[in-house]
Order: C-alpha cells, then structure tokens, then sequence
C-alpha cells in the first residue's frame, strides 16, 4: 500500500503540470484584455498609463515567461497578489476556505446520514409502495436545477416566511458571542446546506440501493442466513460493509466539489467561500485567483481518488495493491 500511495503520488505530479498549462492557456486566449478591467476611466485610453497598468499587473511579460514565473513561485508557496485586491491569494483563499470547508463538510454529512438510510430502506423493501416513493422522489431531487431549488428556497422560507436569513454567514445587524454566534451561523447555513446536499442525497441513495441489492444476492450472504444469523447482522455486517463501496467513491469524487462545487449556491446565498471567491475571479479577470482555485480544485480530485482508493482496501480486504 505504501509503494501505491508513492507511485500514485509521483503520478500526479506530471498530471498536475498538464492541467496549470491548459488552464494557463485557457485563461491566455479568452477574449479580452485583464487590465482592462483595472483602468481609471478618468485617465481614458493613454497608452503610457494603460502600459503602466498591464506592468503592474505582470501582462507585459510573454506568456511563457509568465507561467515559468507562475509555477516556479507556486512551487516556492506563493500564489502571488490577487488583481482586485492586491493582497496575497493565499490571505484570500485563508479567509474564504474555511468558509466553505464548514458549508461543504455539514452538506456531505448530511447527504450522507440521509442518503444512506434512504438506500438501505429502499433495497429492503424493493418493489414496494415504500420503495416507489422514495424512488419518485430521489427522481425528483435528481432533475431540479440547484440555481432553481436556491432561489425558491430563498422565496419561501427567507422572504415570504422570514423563517431564515436570506444572505451571508452571519448577521451584520447583530454581534453575537460564543453560542449565539455559532448558532447564527447555523441558522445562515440551513438553506445553502440544503441545496448543496439535495442532489448528492437523491443520487447516492440511488447508488446504494443498487449496490445493497447486488450484495444480498451474493452466496455469501445466503450462507449467513443459512447458518442462522440474525437479518440485522446479515444486513450490518455482512452486506452493508460491501454494500458501500460505491460510495466510498461517491465521497472520493465529491472531495473537490465541497471547494469548489458551490460556485452557484455560494454566490446565491452571499455565502463568503470559495465558490463566490472563483465566481469574483472570473467576472474580474483575476488570473492569479483563478489559476489558485482552479489548481486546488485539481490537486482536491487526485487527494479524492487516492483516498478512495486507499479506502477501498479498508472496505474490502479482498482489494490489494501491487
């Protein structure tokens, strides 16, 4: 396991190297100008003062000698100066990561305490009044649009209601201290947390109601019924242990997604993650924000399949690595 875990290592450096060239690239050859963005419309089309503008930003470089730079001081730790703020990216993405990691986290354990008990009830009571209707349903959940779950979310129990804030992490009315701090967090957290989880749980209570079924019919576990094992030991034990490794992948793949997966969501919500922070990168042509999210969105997907695959001997040992 631990030659697997170095050749996999080693592996991801190259792929790594392969995604920041495309993104570079990719960022290089969309129409516009970055400094654009940056002029004082008092000082007008000056050349002098728009060259001034692309030197301080670093565009007045040849692309090539800009990633050398890039990557040579990505690979030092520093992600350089964000063109909006001019502050450190690692300071902006220090400030938004938590955020998200805390909304990204709460909605997978969600996902997870309500996908998982939705699968195993729909395996065991298959083809039934039971099992119809928590199929419809995870059907459902799985076509909604999230921009359009979010958005009626917001009018019913934000606006119409005035059950939950609508906006932000926390009340900017109010200070609160200790519990009524987290609890004001909490409470700004319900409705993001909601739809990020929404889809995930209809999918992968799918995805264990399918992989449940497949396990209860293997021999092995006629055998333990056979040998006269009680049902809730057959199912614990024996079935559901294997039974979840589909979703060991589930989980391994949706890493990347608890960072960066909530552009949509974070930007309706006001929520300060990660998501919003790519979405102000984007629509501010803010390279070097956009290369750091984009590449920690990258490194998060190899970190997830590893851990998967980690996971998977630990599920079953029947699984091995050469």
């Amino acid at each position: 396991m631990t030659r697997y875990v170095i050749r996999r290592l080693l592996q991801a450096i190259p792929l790594l190297v392969a995604i920041s060239i495309i993104v570079f690239a990719l960022v290089e050859l969309a129409p516009g100008d970055a400094s654009q963005m940056y002029i004082d419309p008092e000082k007008g089309t000056d050349p002098e003062y728009l060259e001034r503008v692309r030197t301080s930003l670093g565009l007045d470089q040849p692309v090539t000698v800009r990633y050398v730079s890039w990557l040579t001081k990505t690979l030092e730790g520093d992600l350089g100066f964000s063109f909006r703020t001019r502050r450190p990216v690692t300071l902006e993405i220090g400030d938004r990561l938590p955020n998200t990691l805390l909304l990204g986290g709460v909605s997978l354990m969600l996902s997870l305490a309500i996908a998982i008990p939705i699968g195993i009830v729909s395996a065991l009571r298959r083809y039934t009044l039971v099992d119809y209707i928590l199929s419809t349903l995870a059907l459902v959940g799985i076509s909604l649009p999230a921009f359009w779950v979010a958005l009626l979310l917001l009018q019913v129990f934000a606006i119409q209601l005035n059950w939950l804030p609508a906006v932000g992490m926390h009340d900017v009315r109010n200070t609160y201290e200790g519990w009524a701090a987290t609890l004001d967090v909490l409470r700004h957290m319900i409705l993001p947390a909601t739809v990020l989880s929404l889809a995930q749980t209809a999918s992968w209570s799918r995805y264990q109601r399918s992989a449940l079924l497949e396990v209860l019919g293997q021999d092995y576990i006629r055998t333990a019924r056979a040998k006269g094992a009680r049902e809730r030991r057959v199912i614990g034990f024996h079935a559901l242990r294997n039974a979840l490794i589909p979703m060991i992948t589930l989980i391994g793949l949706s890493v990347p997604s608890i960072v960066t997966g909530a552009f949509i969501t974070e930007t309706i919500f006001g929520w300060p993650g990660m998501g919003r922070l790519g979405v102000e990168a984007i629509n501010g042509r803010d390279y070097p924000i956009i290369m750091a999210v984009t590449m920690l969105s990258a490194l998060l997907i190899v970190t997830g399949n590893l851990l998967a695959d980690i996971a998977y001997a630990w599920a079953d040992p029947r699984i091995r690595y050469d």
